[in-house]
């Protein structure tokens, strides 16, 4: 009698939802590596640090309280429009923005809001971009205090025929003349456009100057001769009358910085960070003092409520 094929024997119930479950758990365990997720009912390790990833160019938004005991006062907001410098690239510090926060807190006893929205690399057309945007004109509306850093980044294509020293040449002419007029006009359209969205006194938006439009200190004298040194100073005090000058035209206040930085330590260096192009935690917060001086007192906030500055 031919021997019949038999099927193999099913496993029981229990072995498949068993294999099943494990199946599950490898999944949402890769997922969980692979995504950053932690799934239900699993608490992360207490040495765990939840990280949360925004874009480069996503506004920070920072809220300093006064100290405690005082007497709370309606908030005051802050906006700081411009580059590298107030976005705080290459400092790994508060950028001066927040410190300023930090620092007008203290001198109005009252919450300050501040909203950091600095862009690396930006020039003054990408700020008249930026002010065309819902989210922008909504910040600067509601601001009592706009700070402005911008301008640097304009004269980025003529960056090696100043620190060459090659614009003072006999024969070549002015390398920078349309862009300082060309950034002049922008500014002052801006500021245009924020002193119309602002309900706010004009002379509550600080425009700043640089202390340098390129590198500075050791940086500068290892990479570029004494002319070019001397070459992206004279750039510099150009650039920062062209700001002071859009600032006046719109009620605006300018902010020296030059002068600071210059009489502040004995080499600029110790201000910078190791690129030699940005503030390193000293040079922020001397901006943020600078700034808090120059500033109108008292500060009024946005909703028109007088204060009165100690």
């Amino acid at each position: 009698m031919p021997m019949s094929r038999q099927k193999p024997a099913r496993p029981s119930r229990f072995w498949t939802v068993a294999v099943t479950v494990v199946v599950a758990v490898g999944v949402v365990a890769l997922l969980g590596v692979t995504t950053g997720l932690v799934p239900l009912g699993v608490s992360p390790s207490a040495h765990s640090r939840p990280v949360t990833v925004t874009p480069p160019s996503a506004p920070v938004t920072t809220t300093v309280t006064p100290r405690p005991g005082q007497r709370p006062r309606s908030r005051l907001r802050v906006v700081a429009l411009g580059d590298s410098v107030t976005a705080g690239s290459a400092c790994g510090c508060d950028a001066f923005p927040v410190v300023y926060a930090r620092l007008l807190s203290h001198q109005q006893h009252r919450p300050v809001q501040v909203e950091n929205l600095g862009v690396a690399g930006l020039g003054s057309a990408g700020m008249l971009s930026q002010l065309d945007q819902t989210s922008t004109a909504r910040d600067v509306a509601a601001a009592d205090v706009v700070l402005v850093t911008i301008g640097a980044n304009d004269f980025s294509d003529h960056k090696s025929d100043v620190t060459q020293d090659v614009c003072t040449r006999p024969g070549n002419g002015d390398c920078v003349s349309d862009e300082l007029d060309a950034m002049r006009n922008r500014v002052s359209a801006a500021l245009a456009r924020i002193r119309r969205l602002r309900s706010g006194p004009p002379g509550q938006v600080l425009v700043t100057g640089y202390w340098n439009v390129f590198e500075d200190g050791k940086v500068a004298r290892q990479s570029y001769s004494s002319a070019g040194v001397a070459a992206t100073v004279d750039l510099t005090v150009r650039a920062n009358a062209e700001l002071r000058r859009a600032a006046d035209a719109n009620g605006a206040t300018y902010v020296d910085l030059l002068g600071p930085f210059s009489r502040s330590a004995r080499d600029i260096t110790q201000l910078l960070a190791g690129d030699g192009d940005h503030p390193d935690a000293r040079g922020h917060q001397l901006i943020a003092r600078t700034l808090l001086a120059a500033g109108p007192r008292p500060v009024s906030s946005a909703a028109g409520t007088a204060t009165t500055a100690p």
